[in-house]
């Protein structure tokens, strides 16, 4: 079933067909029926339809609505889309009158409405995914306060900080993804629903109407814009494809940790797999999955991008090939989130104490709290490390001659600092990696997100 096809002398050629009709959209097919009973309602209020009218497509498509919500509704290959398949269904149910469904409404505002609806629950489920994500990376912060690991910057070594630490900056990542879909969420919250075709309606409709029945906060300024624009269907790809990037960095930690070389992480056997060739491997493939997953979300947002550049007001036929991308993305991340999730709550983690060099800024800390200019104490630390490593020791093997001969304001009880215990309970920064930090985050990042 079309709804165009008065104009028309045949029926669309079965290259058209192909080509043009759509399945994509089926998974519109709950939220399409609910704007349709909003539709109706308003059509009613208004004097549009008589009160018999009302009630009697009300009552179709809340039957509609049922299918649907049972996984009973069936389309037909002649559907041309959703809208068309619930149309077609309806007229089956109440006969002739379900005609008058489309009465002061387009297929623009109407794909502009159901779009808007399903982005705004998929994104409360992904608020709750990532909330969720969040905290499971809390509590493993919270059994590795005491945990000391290397922070790295260029992939070396640089200071020491809890395990906690770091899981936590993961943590706030996620906490700020989640951020992005609520506030994403305020300019979904509004109904295009009365922008017609493009240029509304002579009918004497109710936009706000409509938006109040769906529980939507606002209604469209510009019907043009309303029905012509896909700006937060490429916000939405774009989080959820920051996001996949979030996820994507922590799964590349992931898989270093969990090398023989890191040896951080051992993960359940149950969500690793082997190799077809080597009997002793033990592959973190959720994570590089996850690491995968994210070039395809970008790949999503690339195209809705170049999918609106060039098309003039309003409504075109490209604008149906956005559902492909952001449905996509958006399956991703929520596949991803899952997974992802269960990796870290399987995970058991034995990191090797960190090299001890990583205190070497403790000990210029020192010399400036002594009124060292920085640059000063970092080139006196400095030739401290070339003179141990040119003489094949480590920072931990250095001796209070080694300190005194770098520069004359060392005492014999800055060699503590050397310690990487010593250096994370000196940590004063807020914020910063020392326990008393990571057990403030803790708090903050629950108190943030309940």
């Amino acid at each position: 079933m079309t709804l165009w096809g008065g104009r028309f002398s045949d029926g669309p050629d079965d290259v058209l067909w192909a080509y043009t009709a759509s399945h994509t959209d089926r998974r519109l097919l709950e939220v399409d029926v609910e704007g349709s009973i909003a539709h109706v309602g308003m059509l009613g209020r208004v004097g549009i339809l008589s009160d018999e009218e009302t009630a009697m497509l009300g009552d179709g498509l809340r039957a509609i609505l049922t299918e649907a919500e049972a996984g009973a509704f069936e389309f037909s290959e002649s559907d041309e889309d959703v809208h068309s398949a619930v149309e077609r269904r309806l007229i089956e149910l109440v006969g002739d009158s379900g005609r008058k469904l489309h009465t002061g409404r387009s297929r623009n505002d109407q794909i502009a409405l159901d779009l808007r609806l399903y982005l705004l629950r998929a994104a409360e489920e992904r608020m709750e995914q990532l909330a969720g994500f969040a905290l499971t990376l809390a509590d493993l912060a919270e059994g590795h306060v005491e945990t000391v690991v290397p922070s790295y910057t260029h992939l070396q070594q640089a200071q020491a900080v809890p395990l906690g630490h770091h899981l936590l900056a993961f943590a706030w990542m996620a906490v700020r993804d989640r951020d992005r879909f609520a506030d994403l969420s305020k300019r979904l919250d509004v109904s295009p629903l009365g922008a017609g075709a493009s240029g509304g309606s002579s009918l004497l409709l109710d936009p706000a109407d409509v938006a109040k029945s769906l529980g939507m906060a606002g209604v469209f300024e510009n019907s043009m814009d309303a029905v012509a624009s896909r700006d937060v269907v490429a916000e939405y790809a774009w989080v959820c494809a920051q996001s996949m990037v979030s996820a994507s960095r922590l799964a590349e930690e992931l898989i270093l940790w969990a090398s023989q070389e890191f040896g951080w992480v051992t993960f359940a056997d149950g969500l690793t797999t082997g190799s077809s060739a080597l009997p002793h491997k033990k592959n973190p493939d959720i994570a590089e999955l996850a690491r995968g997953k994210a070039a395809g979300t970008i790949g999503d947002l690339t195209a809705l991008l170049a999918l609106q550049k060039g098309l003039p007001l309003t409504y075109n036929r490209d604008l149906q090939e956005d559902k492909e991308h952001v449905f996509r993305a958006d399956d991703t991340l929520a596949g991803t989130l899952v997974a992802i999730t269960a990796l870290h709550e399987s995970a058991e983690f034995h990191p090797p104490a960190p090299s001890p060099w990583v205190t070497a800024l403790d000990l210029a800390e020192v010399l400036v709290e002594r009124g060292l200019p920085f640059r000063r104490a970092h080139e006196a630390v400095g030739k401290l490390v070339a003179s141990l490593v040119a003489e094949g020791r480590s920072l931990d093997q250095a001796t209070f001659i080694d300190l005194a001969a770098a520069h004359e304001e060392f005492i014999e009880s800055d060699l503590a600092r050397i310690d990487p215990v010593d250096s994370i309970n000196r940590r004063a920064t807020p914020g910063g990696g020392s326990t008393e930090s990571v057990h403030h985050q803790i708090e903050r990042l629950r108190t943030a997100i309940s």
